[in-house]
């Protein structure tokens, strides 16, 4: 699987057309697991970053975390927090880890702090808006993704990225993970490309 988004994130890199790749490394709910899986994911996520550091910098790539990492060992949130500070200046592409992130408790977390600039008297009621709420996700200020893979041939979103990907196209690809390869990316792009985007629009109205 690493191997995988070794070489996934170094064609998105040399892709024109993919400013930013996010990968779901680790939901919240995945602490559900096994503590002996967590321990062994927890590693992973720890030595790659070692192994990988140096090549991110080199390729231009810069890494981001959305999720709560608070809640994750402190040598692998060094880590994490390492790893964006070196590649905060890289502009070829960007790349977001999603650790120990969901969707319902990043728009909770959201809610939160709007509820409390409202409690402070910094904003009103009427200035909470769709922007508003947006600004406070982890993803800010990333734009809404413009397609979803889902590998492993499952039919659900898993609490990924809820608010960010209701216009985003979805495609099901049936391989898991490490057995995803670029020749499958490609594929899902072309067919990505031959969808008509509407966001709500007739396609008289995109055509015009």
């Amino acid at each position: 699987g690493v191997e995988r988004v070794r070489e996934i994130v170094e064609f998105c890199r040399n892709n024109n057309n993919i400013k930013l790749l996010t990968l779901y490394t680790f939901s919240s709910e995945n602490w559900l697991r096994p503590k002996l899986e967590i321990s062994g994911l927890m590693r992973l996520i720890s030595s790659t970053i070692d192994n990988q550091i140096n090549d991110l910098i080199q390729n231009g790539i810069k890494v981001r975390i959305i999720g709560n990492i608070s809640a994750l060992p402190v040598d692998v949130q060094g880590k994490l927090i390492e790893s964006m500070e070196l590649t905060k200046d890289n502009d070829k592409l960007i790349l977001n880890l999603a650790i120990n992130y969901g969707a319902r408790s990043e728009i909770i977390n959201a809610v939160k702090i709007i509820s409390t600039q409202v409690k402070n008297n910094n904003i009103s009621i009427d200035q909470i808006s769709e922007d508003l709420l947006n600004e406070n996700l982890y993803t800010y200020p990333a734009s809404y993704p413009d397609l979803l893979i889902r590998t492993g041939g499952e039919y659900r979103l898993s609490n990924f990225l809820l608010w960010q990907i209701a216009y985003s196209e979805i495609i099901i690809n049936d391989k898991y993970w490490p057995d995803y390869r670029v020749s499958d990316l490609e594929f899902d792009l072309e067919q990505y490309f031959l969808r008509e985007r509407r966001f709500g629009k007739t396609s008289e109205q995109i055509n015009q």
